[in-house]
């Protein structure tokens, strides 16, 4: 994560929106006040699904499950659980 002044995000505004949106970029933006992150929407988007799956209960354990059975291949075929071939 590339760290900013607050002066320097202004002057390179457009550029770091750029970035942000077409890179993935994150940018941490620091002022007297305070600090401020810059990222895009779509990052922020993705950063608020994940909280909320994660703040599910039982979520992670259901998951982690999941990620022991494919690891060990006790999984089943598409066609085993919709009853058709792709």
């Amino acid at each position: 994560m590339t760290t900013l002044t607050a002066t320097d995000a202004r002057k390179q505004l457009f550029d770091l929106i750029k970035k942000t949106n077409e890179e993935h970029q994150i940018f941490r933006i620091n002022h007297r006040t305070g600090g401020t992150v810059l990222m895009s929407e779509s990052e922020y988007d993705s950063l608020i699904e994940t909280l909320e799956l994660l703040s599910t209960p039982g979520f992670k354990e259901a998951f982690e499950e999941s990620r022991l059975q494919e690891n060990t291949g006790d999984t089943l075929s598409y066609e085993e659980v919709f009853g058709e071939k792709q």
